[in-house]
């Protein structure tokens, strides 16, 4: 079982209710969370928020422990210490109600490469309780508005990259979700691949209300109106508007900010593993 099915199964519920009185709340809060492998330390007193309908950008060198957060966010791993929210509904003690909230694309494919298009799609909607009909017709608006609608048919072996990265966006939409987590969701790509992940993920924000948290080492990922954490060695060094962030450092643009607050650098070029 991959990591996306081992989430999706712990999901019956196959529509998302309506609930008006959690609109004010934070899209996912992140509270005093720690994590250790052993003797070595992942994640330490790790606390932001995401507001609702905001793009947030989750900036942290590989290895700052932006893939072991969303381990603890999707349930992937226990929370051993801290709490987690997604609109109100506590990760650890109301699970089922949480993560019916939350779609996420994580870093590793995990598509099954020999399956079409929409069996990948009707298999995660039984994964999460949607009927087979319902899930046909949910695949073909996914994928019209995903921009692979001729290739519903085609085996996800023959895609190419940015392609297989869209259909892992419509996967995770299919349920209707919330919140979008997205961890390193360019890697691999070219440079027209990632520009087009990348404006798809913020025209749902701005045309759909989705929350998105969306985790990079890349700063040419971060624009100048977005939200901004900075993850590094498992601490968080900031959050708040970009400008902000760069105004308070001093920095004149995001590359110095996050220089002067890590002492080390991202990468503006190609992503790397």
């Amino acid at each position: 079982m991959t990591a996306t099915d081992a989430f999706s199964a712990g999901q019956n519920t196959p529509d998302i209710p309506s609930r008006p009185e959690a609109v004010e709340m934070p899209a996912l809060s992140i509270d005093g969370v720690s994590h250790s492998y052993g003797a070595r330390q992942a994640l330490i007193d790790v606390g932001f928020t995401v507001a609702p309908a905001s793009f947030t950008a989750l900036l942290g060198l590989n290895g700052a422990g932006k893939s072991t957060l969303f381990s603890l966010i999707t349930r992937l791993f226990g929370i051993q210490r801290g709490h987690i929210g997604i609109f109100g509904h506590d990760v650890a003690h109301a699970p089922g109600e949480a993560l019916r909230l939350l779609g996420v694309v994580f870093q590793p494919r995990t598509l099954d490469l020999d399956l079409s298009v929409t069996q990948n799609l009707l298999y995660h909607a039984a994964l999460h309780g949607i009927a087979r009909r319902d899930g046909r017709e949910r695949s073909r608006e996914v994928l019209a508005r995903i921009g692979l609608a001729d290739r519903a048919g085609s085996k996800v072996r023959d895609l190419s990259g940015g392609q297989m990265r869209r259909l892992e966006i419509a996967r995770a939409l299919l349920h209707r979700p919330r919140l979008l987590l997205l961890d390193e969701a360019t890697v691999g790509l070219d440079v027209k691949a990632r520009a087009d992940i990348l404006n798809h993920v913020r025209q749902l924000v701005t045309e759909q209300g989705i929350s998105v948290l969306w985790a990079t080492h890349l700063f040419d990922e971060i624009g100048s109106n977005d939200d901004l954490v900075v993850l590094h060695q498992g601490r968080v060094l900031a959050q708040d508007k970009v400008a902000r962030v760069i105004a308070d450092t001093g920095g004149g643009d995001i590359n110095t900010a996050f220089m002067r607050l890590t002492g080390s650098t991202a990468q503006s070029g190609s992503p790397t593993s």
